[in-house]
């Protein structure tokens, strides 16, 4: 196979990262492969043949384009940081957005909060590099959808649609706690909805939610959440990524108990004030749009749809040195290695 990019990911929820950017490295005439492990093992990208680790091997990549925490450091190519989620403040920074964890060459960053810190960090530890490209997972929000979003929307008949997602963190889920308010404003019909659960909740989650679909619901795939964003008037959900992505379009955002309540949302910690809280939400106050827009701003500048190409153009900026040179990676990286060898099975060579 020559040389490429590989798409790396261990998670389904990275499939909808990696699919805009695998269009943009064919539209620009790029060979991709994807590599998916544990959670992602078995999925794929249409139009992207799927590989394992010693096709990887051999593919010597140009650049190993991940949407993981880690990428394997012993496979050829720049490795390239592109992120799973925004900073939702699930965890203290050191634990959660901002750790680094040695193995990536360059990070390509969403937006003005997440480009500064991470400049900051590259000055110190002087072994990555940064550049802010906007988040490819968002570029089917800001451009042609196939129709996807309209037909989503098309069974609420005019009605308001509201769109209910939840993180998989059990202590900060609003699923368990919602439910029967859900249920119940779906059963009075003046709401058409859209449901999703993270990839990770509990099955008899899913059980559940599902079997709320019918004339005013229907359940939504993970591989369908960008399509509901784009479909949905209103978000309701917790401390998940979710709100940070569908807040990039300046729409309202309605939480239950979020862990670092802010000015742009809408958050309660009684399921009752749920109606309020959609009423509040479907007719926002200047005041909160102005709110919203100044923090969807802050997090994602980018209104275009060409995040993908912005990450290509500067994943070939740093292979040709034209973002600086780095210092060696520290010793963290090769223990990192090391445990990455043995969790995959793998002890022969590097392909650098």
């Amino acid at each position: 196979m020559m040389a490429g990019y590989l798409l790396f990911a261990t998670e389904r929820y990275a499939l909808p990262i990696l699919a805009p950017l695998a269009q943009a490295l064919h539209a620009g005439g790029h060979e991709v492969a994807a590599w998916f492990e544990d959670g992602a093992a078995g999925a794929s990208l249409e139009g992207v043949p799927s590989i394992g680790l010693q096709q990887a091997l051999a593919m010597r990549p140009r650049a190993v384009l991940s949407a993981a925490n880690w990428v394997p450091p012993f496979v050829a190519g720049a490795k390239v940081q592109l992120f799973h989620g925004f900073n939702v403040q699930k965890r203290e920074d050191t634990r959660g957005h901002f750790r680094v964890r040695d193995l990536f060459d360059l990070y390509c960053t969403q937006g003005p909060a997440t480009t500064r810190p991470f400049q900051e960090l590259a000055a110190r530890e002087g072994h990555f590099a940064v550049k802010e490209t906007g988040w490819p997972k968002l570029d089917p929000l800001f451009r042609d959808d196939g129709g996807q979003a309209a037909a989503l929307r098309a069974p609420a008949g005019g009605r308001p649609v509201v769109l209910f997602g939840s993180t998989f963190t059990e202590r900060l889920s609003a699923a368990p706690h919602l439910y029967d308010r859900i249920a119940a404003d779906i059963a009075q019909g003046e709401r058409y909805w859209l449901l999703t659960l993270h990839p990770k909740c509990a099955p008899e989650l899913f059980a559940r939610y599902r079997a709320l679909a019918g004339d005013n619901a229907r359940f939504v795939e993970p591989e369908q959440v960008m399509a509901a964003q784009r479909a949905a008037d209103v978000l309701v959900s917790d401390t998940s990524s979710i709100v940070s992505e569908f807040i990039v379009q300046h729409k309202p955002v309605v939480t239950f108990r979020n862990r670092v309540p802010q000015p742009h949302m809408l958050d309660f910690d009684d399921p009752d004030r749920l109606p309020d809280m959609l009423a509040r939400a479907l007719s926002p106050e200047p005041a909160l749009m102005a709110e919203i827009v100044r923090y969807a701003d802050s997090i994602h500048l980018y209104r275009d749809g060409r995040s993908s190409e912005r990450v290509i153009a500067a994943t070939e900026d740093f292979i040709a040195g034209r973002l600086g040179r780095l210092s060696r990676k520290p010793l963290g990286a090769l223990w990192r290695g090391l445990q990455i060898r043995r969790d995959l099975g793998y002890w022969g060579p590097s392909r650098p």
